[in-house]
């Protein structure tokens, strides 16, 4: 038995002679929540599609616990619960019955079916939602039945695509508690091109874009990312840059639109004490020194951004 839940090795998916998906490659443990992030058309459902044995790859190939998804399907679809990004469900059903049927569907006993719908039931929150209709019920509902049926047998991988899409903010942060929760016992995989998403949910994150990983790491490697080496400085009576510039351990100052002063770190250097004790020398009112963060969408755009120049230099040459 492999120690990675999900093994993907150089998945590749051409159409037309055209890539989709080119050489992506990544290993999941348990208790891992991945976020798969990136524009949409970036790859992001053909990779889904192909993790789950629905598309399979023109190049490269996925293992399960070590089980091979062209060698053996149906027992590496076992291990899978897979929610795509068009909710499979049949709404002319209660919420009982459709989840009876799931079970069904993903082969659980006939004795232990009553229990694996009510266990669903209890862990997406729709235990008083059991004999309505799922046409009756709302957007964030319906995306709680559809999370269901896709953990209803147990299953060691969770895939869910666009899960939050459509969703207002107050179903969207109770989805995200949600996919927290299955994170502590699944692992589980989570594809969106919303960023803040990412950060809130998972401890994993790889960035697709144009059918290729531009970015494959910890949530605090992104994290460190953000925070950079720069400082925000605010001040009531503003220092003159080059007075700022020469303590020790300050790289660069420049001024902000919003009349504060971004300071560029040396480094290997923590300037922080020597700005805030020249500022009570000089007069200068320091009311605010924090890091000056880059913002997700930043991040995401530098790094496809550098991705899209790699690729035109590559052609150019």
């Amino acid at each position: 038995m492999s120690d990675f839940t999900v093994e993907a090795i150089e998945l590749t998916r051409l159409y037309g002679g055209r890539a989709a998906v080119s050489e992506v490659s990544f290993n999941l443990a348990r208790g891992q929540v991945l976020g798969f992030l990136g524009p949409n058309g970036a790859g992001k459902s053909t990779t889904m599609k192909m993790l789950t044995g629905n598309l399979a790859p023109s190049l490269g190939s996925v293992k399960i616990c070590g089980i091979d998804m062209i060698e053996n399907p149906k027992e590496a679809k076992k291990l899978i619960g897979y929610l795509p990004e068009m909710r499979p469900l049949y709404k002319e059903f209660t919420v009982d019955e459709y989840l009876t049927i799931a079970a069904r569907l993903h082969n659980v006993p006939g004795k232990q079916i009553k229990k694996a719908v009510e266990t669903a039931k209890a862990r997406c929150g729709l235990g008083h939602m059991s004999k309505r209709l799922i046409e009756n019920l709302s957007n964030g509902y319906q995306q709680r039945v559809g999370i269901a049926q896709a953990i209803i047998h147990n299953p060691t991988v969770v895939i869910l695509d666009e899960p939050t899409v459509g969703l207002d903010p107050i179903q969207i942060r109770d989805i995200r508690t949600l996919i927290k929760e299955i994170g502590q016992e699944h692992s589980v995989i989570v594809s969106t091109h919303i960023l803040p998403e990412v950060e809130m949910v998972c401890d994993h994150v790889q960035i697709i874009d144009q059918g290729k990983l531009v970015f494959n790491g910890d949530i605090d490697v992104l994290k460190r990312q953000r925070m950079g080496n720069k400082l925000l400085l605010g001040f009531n009576n503003m220092p003159e840059v080059a007075a700022v510039a020469k303590i020790k351990g300050v790289a660069e100052v420049e001024l902000t639109e919003e009349n504060m002063m971004r300071v560029a770190v040396a480094e290997g250097e923590t300037p922080h004490e020597s700005i805030v004790k020249a500022s009570v020398r000089n007069g200068w009112g320091l009311y605010q020194i924090a890091p000056d963060q880059t913002s997700l969408e930043d991040v995401f755009v530098q790094l496809t951004y550098q991705d899209g120049e790699s690729a035109a230099e590559e052609t150019a040459a």
